[in-house]
């Protein structure tokens, strides 16, 4: 295929200075094709602004972008092992897939991504390469997806009732203590509740080189012995003594509204500053970070290599990293997702569009600690499930 020899062109040369050579070719095949983006519908504000996305895909590009809620990339994944394994190696149910982390790894293992394309697009030459754009925990993205978003584990608290919360892990361990079954986080394998362990690991093990490398067996018990004794001093003062965990970051900020806890958690430094305007939080919520430092990454949108809308994937992708919807992205009042692109490249108004803040929003620097290697999730999530999630 003529794009994908350019693709590795572009790789060769540098994309940021380069035009798709057959963009207006893709964008002619786009017109009429119907992309089915498979994304996390967890979040209103994040199915409202795919709705807006869609809307303006069909006015500009002749899109149907047809938004499939998902709860967890990693059924889409095995969906699409499923179909390609059953013969289905075109007309594929996923066009464009949120994906990142263990997820990526196993598609592009499995051979089962569309590419390179990414650095391809007419928009990348907007993305800020000092961003970890170009690996995706720890695994080369090689123009296999293209990035979306930027994110960082954030706690929330009440003012009035928290004024001065945990700075640490060994903090958080005696603030749980001092107010038992008022701390909790969402049971793995939910997203939320894997970053959360994956942060304690991060802070305790006294070998942090160990979690940039696929995950060994004499690794994983010599990396983790420290973070099982810490949940096994944790886990009895949570809420309901840590035999039960929340479901969801979502059931976590209705249980700190209501009082029930005393901290929630997110993976968006803005979504606290959203919960306010929305009332589901009271105004003096606020966000904050470990002194040492918070799990952060970059999400990213991916295409199947059976998917039917190939063209329509790549031209919405690319509308995804356009100033205007990285812009709209960001602002606190839409979704507040941190953007892609570097913003020194952007004119004036857009750079202070795209710095706006507000009430509750993560106002303090925060170190962002890398993600481990994606192969270390499975290890965890499977080691965390067989010492706790029976209990």
């Amino acid at each position: 295929m003529k794009f994908l020899t350019f693709a590795a062109t572009a790789l060769s040369l540098g994309v940021a200075t380069l035009v798709h050579a057959d963009w207006s070719q893709i964008q002619n095949e786009a017109k009429g094709q119907t992309v089915y983006f498979n994304a996390w519908g967890g979040s209103e504000a994040t199915n409202a602004y795919i709705s807006w996305a869609a809307k303006e895909a069909k006015t500009r590009y002749g899109l149907d972008v047809r938004h499939v809620k998902i709860t967890d990339a990693a059924e889409v994944v095995k969906r699409l092992q499923t179909e390609v394994a059953a013969g289905r190696t075109s007309k594929g149910s996923v066009d464009l897939m949120w994906v990142n982390g263990e997820n990526f790894r196993n598609l592009k293992n499995g051979g089962l991504l569309f590419g390179p394309w990414a650095q391809s697009l007419p928009n990348w030459g907007l993305v800020d390469l000092n961003k970890p754009v170009q690996t995706d925990f720890s695994v080369p993205t090689e123009g296999y997806e293209s990035p979306w978003g930027t994110a960082q584990l954030t706690f929330i608290a009440d003012r009035v009732k928290t004024p001065t919360p945990p700075r640490s892990a060994q903090e958080l361990l005696s603030f749980a203590k001092a107010n038992p079954g008022r701390v909790s986080y969402p049971k793995p394998p939910d997203f939320h509740g894997t970053t959360f362990v994956k942060q304690l690991l991060l802070e305790l093990t006294p070998n942090k080189a160990a979690l940039q490398q696929a995950v060994t067996p004499a690794a994983f018990a010599s990396v983790t012995q420290a973070l099982w004794v810490y949940l096994d001093q944790l886990h009895p003062a949570l809420w309901r003594n840590g035999k039960s965990f929340p479901s969801s970051a979502a059931e976590m900020h209705r249980m700190l509204g209501d009082g029930e806890l005393k901290m929630s958690l997110t993976f968006n430094p803005n979504e606290a500053a959203n919960l306010i305007v929305t009332k589901q939080l009271s105004p003096s919520t606020y966000s904050f970070g470990f002194t040492g430092g918070t799990i952060g990454n970059v999400h990213f949108v991916a295409i199947p290599g059976n998917a039917t809308a190939k063209a329509g994937a790549q031209v919405f992708a690319n509308f995804l990293l356009s100033s205007e919807a990285q812009i709209r992205k960001a602002n606190i009042n839409v979704w507040g997702d941190g953007t892609v692109l570097d913003v020194n490249k952007l004119p004036a108004a857009a750079q202070a569009q795209i710095r706006k803040t507000a009430p509750g929003a993560l106002a303090e620097s925060v170190p962002t600690l890398p993600e481990p290697h994606a192969s270390w999730v499975e290890a965890l999530e499977a080691e965390w499930l067989m010492r706790y999630g029976t209990r």
